[in-house]
């Protein structure tokens, strides 16, 4: 579920998650702006440090590991951010896995 919109965020990194590449032990902010690593805006997900969000390098979409947000370019992220709401349930499917029922 959606429990909020945020346009132009600050990024907060919380040393407990400790994502991969990440060497701080200590907790620490990136400013809003164009080297935020969640971009223009974040959609934050009822699921703890789970987002949908931008991104400040569009061409990594899709190659570069992620900690479990979905990453969007910073226009595709804007565009969906202005169609939810709080409250909004969020579904993930699996399109990618077959049928086997109709093998």
């Amino acid at each position: 579920e959606i429990k909020r919109v945020v346009h132009n965020p600050t990024y907060h990194y919380n040393p407990k998650f400790a994502f991969k590449g990440v060497k701080s032990k200590e907790p620490f902010t990136i400013a809003k702006g164009p080297n935020n690593p969640v971009g223009s805006v974040w959609i934050d997900l009822s699921i703890d440090s789970y987002g949908i969000h931008g991104t400040p390098e569009p061409g990594k979409i899709g190659t570069s590991f992620s900690h479990g947000c979905i990453r969007l370019t910073n226009w595709d992220a804007e565009d969906l951010a202005a169609m939810v709401k709080p409250g909004t349930k969020v579904e993930f499917k699996d399109e990618t896995a077959q049928d086997v029922s109709a093998q």
